[in-house]
C-alpha cells in the first residue's frame, strides 16, 4: 500500500514531537554516559540488515534503533568530559534553526533560487564581521569586495581560505610582475601542511 510508505504530515508531527523528546532526555542524562564507546569495530553491521529493507519500518522502531544501534557506538561529543580533538558545540535554539533549514530545504546558491536565503546568509555574515570589528570594506556592499558566505564544514571553510588565500596573492604578484601569467604564478604558489595538524 502506497499510503504506508509515504510520511504524511501528522506522522511528521508525532516522529518530530518524538524524536525532539529523544534528543531533550539525551541531552538531560549525557552525564552519565561513558563518552567514550566501549564497542569493537564491526560491532554495527550484525545490529542491521545485510541489504536494503523492501518495505519501511516505523518511525517508532526507528527511534528504538537509535537506541538498540546508535547510541552504543557513539563517542559523546557534547558530553561535559569530551575533551578531544577540537571544540564542537551545539544547542537548542542551533538544532531547531537545523530542522528549519532542512525542511524548508531551498538551494541558496543565486538570490533568484531564494532571496530570503542568500540576503539572511548577508546579513548573518555582516553581523558576524561587525561583531569581530573587521573593517567596513570587508562587509557585503555593491561598493565593497567584502562579504561573505557559510560553509558547511571547517574542512569547507579551510579549503575557502586557501582559494581565497591563493587569489589574492596571485592578484599581488601580478601587480609586482606583470610579465608573469597568472598560470605561471600559480604553478610557482606553495601550500604548507603539517603531520601536525588534524
Amino acid at each position: 500500500n502506497s499510503d504506508q510508505k509515504t510520511m504524511d504530515s501528522q506522522q511528521f508531527r508525532e516522529f518530530g514531537r518524538a524524536a525532539i523528546d529523544f534528543l531533550a532526555d539525551y541531552y538531560d542524562n549525557i552525564r552519565d554516559r561513558p563518552v567514550l564507546p566501549s564497542v569493537n569495530p564491526g560491532y554495527l553491521r550484525p545490529l542491521i540488515p545485510d541489504n536494503i529493507p523492501q518495505e519501511p519500518e516505523s518511525w517508532q522502531d526507528i527511534l528504538k534503533d537509535m537506541d538498540r544501534v546508535v547510541m552504543p557506538g557513539m563517542t559523546h561529543w557534547q558530553a561535559p568530559g569530551f575533551h578531544g580533538y577540537y571544540p564542537t558545540a551545539t544547542s537548542f535554539p542551533s538544532m531547531i534553526g537545523e530542522l528549519m533549514s532542512a525542511g524548508l530545504a531551498v538551494v541558496g546558491f543565486s538570490w533568484m533560487t531564494s532571496p530570503a536565503c542568500t540576503e539572511l546568509e548577508m546579513v548573518m555574515m555582516d553581523w558576524l564581521a561587525k561583531a569581530m570589528d573587521l573593517p567596513p570594506e570587508l562587509l557585503n556592499g555593491s561598493d565593497s569586495e567584502g562579504g561573505g558566505c557559510l560553509q558547511g564544514s571547517a574542512s569547507e571553510a579551510t579549503f575557502m581560505g586557501l582559494l581565497v588565500a591563493k587569489e589574492k596573492t596571485v592578484r599581488r604578484v601580478q601587480k609586482l610582475h606583470p610579465e608573469l601569467s597568472v598560470q605561471e604564478i600559480k604553478a610557482k604558489l606553495v601550500c604548507y601542511s603539517s603531520n601536525q595538524s588534524n
